[in-house]
């Protein structure tokens, strides 16, 4: 049986003050898919996830999510149908908990109006009482239950990567598209993250695209692999079939075969 495509680009193209930054782009994602993006830095891999995420309008082309059109219908659309995203420069809310970051990303499924709040009436304990234990589900799938109560700031890098990607958890995507989420990670790190993106896949049946340059990350989990060079795909196929590909070699991976154990 053929793998139903969850997500679909379209010969998309943006160009910002006549730089075209992306030019006829295509691909596709199935549903739960684990596929790559890669590229030198400059290729344009962030600014096709601020296309497919809704923070930018393609130029041309379109994005299209269970065959609908999506794009140009903003952000908070772009959640609401199923696509979730981190950043490269992680933005948690310093100041709050752990447990708050993960609560925040719960806004829409909460139904309590502001006089229910300010009253704290049965409904909004009961919803408040869900939500506390739905984010601690999660916490509890990076190992991070413990730290509930502590302030996001206080939490080591490493986790708080983990905690965006909880968070972003949070909305229920059907597409997590995750920016470089390896990056200031050690060895031991990244492999624990390499087996969390393939428990994430199994667990809650969502599709995963993702920004990456520690190639070993990106060859060992992604089942698909797309390669960006000055805006353009230059390549898009399995690890294997990437890896031993002349243009990518010459464009990204150092120029050897061995480029599996670059950086």
């Amino acid at each position: 049986m053929a793998e139903k495509t969850l997500l679909t680009v379209d010969r998309l193209g943006i160009s910002f003050k006549g730089l075209r930054a992306l030019d006829d782009v295509s691909f596709s994602i199935p549903e739960k898919g684990i596929i790559g993006l890669i590229g030198p830095n400059g290729a344009g891999k962030t600014t096709l996830f601020n296309l497919i995420t809704g923070v930018y309008t393609p130029t041309d082309g379109q994005v299209l999510l269970d065959g609908e059109p999506i794009s140009g219908k903003g952000m908070r659309a772009t959640v609401t149908g199923g696509i979730c995203r981190t950043f490269q420069n992680i933005r948690l809310f310093k100041d709050l908990t752990v447990l708050q970051n993960v609560k925040v990303a719960m806004h829409d499924s909460m139904h309590y109006n502001l006089f229910e709040a300010i009253f704290k009436t049965p409904r909004f304990w009961r919803e408040e009482e869900e939500a506390d234990q739905r984010a601690m589900e999660l916490l509890r799938v990076f190992d991070l239950q413990d730290k509930a109560d502590m302030r996001a700031a206080n939490l080591p890098y490493g986790q708080q990567r983990k905690l965006e990607i909880a968070r972003a958890l949070a909305t229920n995507p059907r597409l997590l598209c995750l920016d470089e989420p390896a990056a200031g990670m050690n060895n031991a790190e990244t492999r624990e993250l390499m087996e969390t993106i393939a428990f994430l896949r199994q667990k809650f049946g969502i599709a995963i695209l993702l920004i990456e340059h520690d190639m070993r990350l990106v060859m060992g989990v992604c089942e698909r692999i797309i390669v960006l060079d000055y805006g353009r795909v230059l390549a898009n196929g399995t690890p294997e079939e990437v890896r031993n590909d002349p243009k990518v070699i010459e464009a990204y991976l150092g120029g050897t075969t061995g480029g599996e154990e670059e950086c």
